[in-house]
């Protein structure tokens, strides 16, 4: 059948959801159907009756208001999203949302709409690729074999975000990325000559990509011979250069950024059809013969078989790699890591180890990586501050994709995103580090992966007042507030080494969501535990010291200011008052526990009930009530050493101590 058929299947299923929704982003699905017929009919291997299968190609659509282009293809490739599924685009609890998220349909590999994200997730699972095969591929077995496939925009590549991803890409000479450029010169605003002159091939070359210029994104040929000349070349990422029509087929919208987010109208969507000699005139109505030359059901089951085939094949002559590579990609952990990694931290605890809590990281690190070999990761160009680099972790080859220790430079925002996609892909546990501050640069990334809820772990080290010197600039205030307050995400302020252990463990057992470490630059005093105590810490808050068994009044402390409470604590001990000090190293892990549990740590009958955090100090309104006083941040931070500052805004022993004797 004519590609330019089935093509037109995807522009005739997209501007009619659109229209049916009243709402979205008809042109771009439009524009770039006819490459995205070549893509997923003649190129990709992927399988809709499993599209988890481990070797298929990765498809991203990082400009994901596109989105009725993914639904399309799925639909009409057999994947589990039927015509009513189409129907209800944008409709509340419809799969079909507003842009693509991952958690609602089998086939979207990624959640996009922040634009530019979806290019540099892709950079990740490129990556991923790249390093799983290093890793376990033999001359004889090629097991982990695929590309990564992504569709941007000119919105895409005018988010700095995209310069961090392909800067790291080509240095990292990611040759099984191939990004298809939708040149179609319309962002929201009209045509962009105004305000995006970026010489787009030479600023990728300059990367370090194979660049092919001037394609005709409306001519199948040409597509389809840029894809085989892009995937010839595996020593670099390939971007090639589709010039299309925004809205193609739409007589009075096509060209314009009036097709770009809008529905075109019914008297244009019948203007499409007359134009593009579509023979139906029913919405969303697709013939049989274009369902049965769109269909790769039997032609992925093929693909998927033949790799089961080689699969067995490597299990037969690698067992030990084997079953490996399947515990990794199903998100497992080794057997007995667990028992052997809390046996040193019980030596920690009764050694009392006095180190700052990224100290301690690193220390938990060194064990981990000897325990559990899916860690990937590293630092925004701040590896000796972070101490992210670990014993025997070997820096990323860029030639043979071996060592799992990267180097992200001064991008913390692509660092985020990247590591995203890796998640995304499997095999691996990443984790990437900056200071809490810098979080900032981060932030939409972060937040992505607490909306995927994809297991990514943040090192964010620096985290107080408590760095001194670098100043307000570098001292972060609210920043764990933001992170406590974004659902899904899971953050810990560990008091102590013992404390930074149990939140590492943490970190790499969950699998629903990010988890956000905040680590202190100074030395934390260890504090002294039963076993029932070190126990309860993964409980996220506990008791970790009381006067009496009924306390007349509760102090509450993250981090480096547990050792603040407990000194308050043991004077007002001393002057027979019933005190509790209770560590909240992770206030969202102690939310998820039972009632009875929280009760017992936090007993409502009693109101007497004191804060103490160098970040910011209305976030504990939560838990102090408005009764309650809080000894904590309310500006920015200043510039002098840690000791003089803690002095200097009042967060002191002796503060907590008058606050609690206030209260009673």
């Amino acid at each position: 059948m004519d590609s330019k058929i089935l093509a037109d299947a995807i522009r005739i299923l997209s501007m009619d959801g659109v229209q049916k929704a009243n709402s979205g982003h008809p042109g771009a699905p439009m524009g770039m159907a006819d490459m995205a017929e070549v893509l997923w009919r003649r190129t990709m291997r992927h399988n809709p009756a499993n599209p988890a299968w481990a070797n298929r190609d990765r498809f991203v659509l990082s400009n994901g208001h596109a989105s009725m282009l993914l639904y399309s293809l799925l639909h009409l490739s057999g994947y589990d999203v039927t015509l009513e599924d189409l129907k209800q685009f944008r409709q509340l609890h419809s799969k079909t949302a507003g842009h693509p998220e991952s958690h609602l349909i089998a086939g979207v590999e990624t959640t996009t709409g922040p634009l530019g994200q979806g290019f540099a997730n892709a950079v990740g699972m490129a990556l991923a690729e790249k390093s799983l095969g290093a890793q376990f591929n033999k001359k004889d077995h090629k097991i982990i074999d695929h590309y990564t496939y992504v569709f941007l925009g000119d919105g895409c590549l005018m988010e700095g975000i995209s310069h961090e991803a392909a800067s790291l890409a080509g240095t990292w000479k990611l040759g099984k990325l191939i990004a298809l450029y939708d040149d179609n010169g319309i962002s929201i605003d009209g045509d962009v000559k105004k305000w995006f002159t970026d010489d787009t091939a030479s600023r990728f070359e300059a990367y370090g990509w194979q660049v092919i210029e001037d394609v005709d994104g409306h001519d199948s040929g040409a597509v389809e011979k840029a894809l085989k000349v892009a995937k010839a070349n595996t020593s670099q990422p390939t971007i090639i250069m589709c010039r299309t029509t925004i809205g193609y087929g739409s007589p009075n919208k096509g060209g314009d950024a009036s097709s770009h987010g809008a529905p075109l109208g019914k008297e244009e969507v019948a203007l499409v059809r007359k134009q593009l000699g579509w023979a139906y005139d029913e919405p969303f109505y697709i013939s049989k013969e274009i369902y049965e030359a769109w269909d790769q059901r039997e032609r992925g089951a093929k693909d998927e078989a033949a790799w089961n085939e080689l699969f067995a094949s490597y299990e037969r002559a690698y067992p030990s790699e084997a079953n490996t590579l399947k515990r990794r990609l199903a998100g497992e952990l080794p057997l007995g890591w667990e028992n052997t990694y809390d046996s040193e931290v019980k030596r920690w605890q009764t050694e009392g180890i006095k180190v700052a809590s990224r100290k301690a990281s690193q220390m938990a690190l060194d064990l981990l990586g000897s325990l559990i070999p899916d860690l990937i990761g590293g630092s925004a160009d701040l590896s000796p501050s972070n101490l992210t680099q670990y014993k025997g972790v070997v820096d990323f080859n860029v030639d043979s994709g071996e060592g799992t220790y990267l180097r992200f430079g001064v991008r913390e925002f692509g660092m985020i995103a990247i590591l995203n996609g890796v998640a995304l892909h499997g095999g691996f546990i990443p984790y990437g580090a900056t200071f809490l501050m810098f979080m900032e640069y981060a932030r939409n990334a972060v937040r992505m992966s607490a909306l995927m809820g994809i297991r990514n772990i943040f090192v964010f080290t620096h985290d107080s007042i408590g760095l001194g010197e670098d100043g307000p600039t570098h001292q972060p205030v609210e920043q764990a507030a933001i992170l406590r307050s974004t659902p899904k995400m899971v953050s810990w302020r560990p008091a102590d080494a013992v404390e930074t252990a149990v939140a590492w463990k943490s970190a790499v057992k969950r699998l629903d969501g990010p988890t956000a470490l905040l680590l202190s630059r100074q030395n934390l005093v260890p504090q002294a535990r039963s076993a029932e105590q070190l126990a309860l810490i993964e409980r996220g808050a506990y008791t970790l010291y009381e006067s009496a068994k009924k306390p007349a009044v509760i102090i509450i402390a993250t981090g480096s200011e547990v050792e603040l409470a407990m000194e308050a604590a043991r004077k007002l001990a001393s002057e027979k008052v019933a005190v509790r000090v209770v560590s909240m190293p992770s206030s969202e892990i102690f939310e998820a526990q039972d009632a009875a549990y929280k009760e017992a740590v936090l007993p409502k009958a009693v109101k007497a009930r004191v804060a103490v955090e160098a970040g910011w100090a209305d976030w504990w309104y939560k838990y102090v009530g408005l009764d309650g006083a809080i000894i904590g941040m309310h500006t920015y931070g200043e510039s002098a050493p840690a000791e003089e500052l803690y002095e200097y805004f009042g967060i002191t022993s002796e503060k907590v101590y008058e606050a609690a004797k206030a209260l009673l």
